[in-house]
C-alpha cells in the first residue's frame, strides 16, 4: 500500500504588539483550522518582534524544515512594517515596487489618497507572487513556500480562499472531541493506554472550567475517520468502567 504524503506548515506571527500583549493573536487559530481542512498539519507557531535580523533568520530556518510557512503582520504602510523587505533579504532578492500591486492599489484609492505611505505596500521581493485581497485592496505575496499575509484578522481571513490553488495538501485532518466531568489525573493512565494502542492517531487532553465545574476535553485527530472511531470506542469503554459523566461528544 502506497504511503500517503504528509504536508506540514509553520505559522510565524510578526509584531511587537502581539509580544507586548496589546493585541491578541487570533490569526493562528484561523490559519491552522483552514490548513487542517486542506490536509496540512501545523508543526509549530512562533511569535517574533519587528526586528529584521530575527525575521530573516527565522524565515530561513522555517522554510527549510516545513512545506509551507505563513507569516502574518508587518506588510502595512508604516515604518515598522518591515516584513516584505526582510523576506527579500532572506531570499537574496531585490526589494522593489511590484508593478501589478502598485496598479491594484492605485486603482483602489481615490485620487490624492495613494500617498507615499500607501505606496510602500506595493514594495515586495522582486520574484513575489501576489495574494489578492478582496477586503482592503493591499495584496499579500508569496515567494516559493513562504506566504505573507496581513495582521488584521478579518482581512487575513478573507484572503485565505485565494490561496487554495497554491497549496498542495493531503486528506483533511479530522477531529472528534469527548468532554468529561473529571480531572486529568483520573484518566491519565487509561488515556495513555489508548494512545499506545493507536500510535498514528493524535490524542490530546485539555482541562476546562465550565459553570463552576472542572472538566477535561479529549480531542482525537487523524486523517482517517475509522481510526478516530476506534479510538473513540476505546475511550468510551474506559469512561463507562470509571463511571465518568460525559458532558458532550
Amino acid at each position: 500500500m502506497k504511503q500517503k504524503t504528509k504536508f506540514n506548515a509553520a505559522i510565524l506571527i510578526i509584531g511587537n504588539e502581539i509580544l507586548s500583549g496589546r493585541t491578541q493573536d487570533t490569526n493562528t487559530s484561523t490559519i491552522a483550522q483552514w490548513l487542517n481542512l486542506i490536509g496540512v498539519k501545523v508543526n509549530e507557531v512562533r511569535v517574533i518582534p519587528d526586528i529584521e535580523s530575527i525575521i530573516i533568520e527565522t524565515v530561513n530556518h522555517l522554510r527549510k524544515v516545513n512545506n509551507y510557512v505563513f507569516t502574518t503582520g508587518g506588510i502595512g504602510p508604516t515604518h515598522d512594517d518591515i516584513t516584505a523587505e526582510s523576506i527579500s533579504k532572506a531570499f537574496n532578492l531585490e526589494y522593489k515596487i511590484h508593478k501589478e500591486a502598485f496598479k491594484i492599489l492605485e486603482t483602489y484609492y481615490k485620487v490624492g489618497e495613494f500617498n507615499e505611505g500607501r505606496q510602500k505596500m506595493a514594495w515586495m521581493p522582486s520574484e513575489a507572487n501576489l495574494i489578492l485581497n478582496p477586503t482592503s485592496g493591499a495584496p499579500g505575496f508569496n515567494v516559493e513556500n513562504v506566504f505573507c499575509l496581513p495582521g488584521v484578522p478579518s482581512i487575513l481571513k478573507s484572503m485565505l480562499g485565494g490561496l487554495k490553488n497554491k497549496i498542495v495538501g493531503g486528506d483533511p485532518i479530522l477531529s472528534h472531541t469527548i468532554s468529561l466531568k473529571t480531572v486529568e489525573s483520573e484518566i491519565a493512565k487509561a488515556l495513555t493506554n489508548v494512545q499506545n494502542n493507536n500510535k498514528d492517531v493524535e490524542i490530546g487532553s485539555y482541562p476546562f472550567f465550565q459553570a463552576g465545574k472542572l472538566g477535561v476535553s479529549i480531542v482525537i485527530r487523524s486523517e482517517d475517520q475509522l481510526k478516530i472511531e476506534k479510538c473513540s470506542s476505546e475511550i468510551l469503554d474506559f469512561i463507562k468502567k470509571k463511571k465518568l459523566e460525559v458532558v458532550a461528544r
